[in-house]
């Protein structure tokens, strides 16, 4: 068996195998092992910024959303006001259509009573120009028609004085 291996020859490929091996490991594995590295700790670091941005993109959609239901409380705030001084106005405009009506009710009021006591005062002069007549046709005699006029006048004063 000694002849069929070359002890010499299995150590020569032993000793190359082995400084195969150290060069490798010095010029290949390490440069390659540290590029592996390198891209995992890259890989790393994106995953971890994928994860903070996506971490930051919930709280911005927390914060939206939080703005949102503020600006949907808001416009139903405005909305309610809206409707108050609607109901405000409404009741503004009640009160001086109103005072408008009771004005307009204490002119006519007013007018009625300076109508009344005009017919009054003509009914006055009606009455006393038929008393003249009638005292003129009793009496037969003509007084002038001033004079006629006050004492008829006197005359309704005296029977128009409440007693």
């Amino acid at each position: 068996m000694n002849g069929l291996i070359d002890f010499k020859q299995v150590a020569t490929q032993i000793l190359g195998f082995l400084i195969l091996l150290w060069g490798l490991r010095k010029w290949a594995w390490g440069p390659v092992l540290g590029m592996l590295e390198t891209r995992r700790q890259k890989i790393a670091g994106a995953f971890d910024e994928a994860e903070r941005r996506k971490t930051e993109a919930l709280e911005l959609k927390a914060k939206y959303e939080q703005d949102l239901r503020g600006i949907e409380a808001q416009a139903r705030q405005r909305i309610q006001q809206a409707v108050t001084e609607g109901q405000q106005v409404a009741a503004e405009i009640k009160v001086q259509a109103q005072a408008d009506a009771q004005e307009r009710l204490a002119r006519a009021e007013d007018e009625i009573h300076r109508e009344r006591e005009k017919a009054k005062e003509l009914l006055k002069q009606h009455i006393v120009g038929l008393a003249v007549r009638t005292a003129e046709k009793i009496l037969r005699q003509n007084l002038d028609d001033k004079a006629q006029r006050k004492l008829a006048s006197e005359f309704i004063d005296e029977v128009g004085a409440p007693q």
